[in-house]
């Protein structure tokens, strides 16, 4: 057997990180790029760590099956895995894989979403207290999506018109929803309570927040703005 047809432990790491970079260049979701990489680490694993680059067809076959028999995971997630399949052995090891789209995706269930009536909606608001009403209020009124809402930032809320711009959302695309006029106020108590968490945090030099791409190196100081 060559030294190349066995994938070794030490060496994964490094496939990931090619990966996580690939991810990164391709301005992937967070969320996207952990689902991703987890898929190809169990697809190594499920191989004994053979290097992908000397397994084929058949081996992805046999780790889709094996999702689906024994793992017994729904279509939507038997074509997460796929994705993420393509996604290493075309954009990360470049190679040219004909006998991928061949493949037979399982087919998805066809159900009826269920649709809470607007009674349920406020009896489950009405559960709700703090942060979290706000966020679930905020979430229903403006189709924000679970990780947008979390990280809303202060110069994206828009209270003269009623606006909200979501940034990197899913597609890595940017949007503008409307801001419900129920939830100014709140909106608006929530934002004094952070102030003030936020000048304590600069009394005390707590690092800023995260920022995206090279925008603290362009802007050192913008970490640590109110913004």
């Amino acid at each position: 057997m060559s030294s190349a047809a066995v994938y070794t432990a030490p060496h994964a790491p490094m496939l990931l990180e090619v990966v996580r970079e690939r991810i990164k260049a391709k301005h992937y979701s967070r969320r996207t790029g952990k689902s991703y990489t987890n898929w190809i680490s169990r697809y190594a694993h499920f191989h004994h760590m053979k290097h992908p680059r000397v397994m084929g067809v058949a081996e992805v076959k046999a780790f889709l099956t094996d999702l689906a028999v024994n793992g017994k995971v729904s279509a939507a997630t038997q074509t997460q895995a796929l994705s993420a399949l393509l996604f290493l052995y075309r954009e990360v090891l470049g190679m040219d894989l004909p006998w991928l789209d061949g493949l037979v995706r399982a087919k998805p269930s066809q159900r009826i979403p269920t649709v809470l009536s607007v009674g349920e909606v406020q009896r489950l608001m009405a559960c709700l207290d703090g942060v979290l009403a706000l966020m679930a209020r905020l979430l229903y009124g403006t189709g924000m999506r679970l990780m947008e809402c979390i990280r809303l930032r202060v110069k994206d809320v828009d209270f003269d018109r009623h606006e909200i711009t979501i940034r990197q959302g899913k597609g890595g695309k940017d949007r503008i929803t409307m801001l419900p006029q129920a939830l100014a106020l709140p909106l608006h108590a929530q934002l004094e309570k952070v102030r003030a968490v936020y000048d304590m945090d600069r009394e005390n030099r707590v690092p800023g927040v995260e920022m995206p791409d090279a925008i603290a190196r362009k802007y050192p100081k913008a970490p640590e703005t109110w913004a």
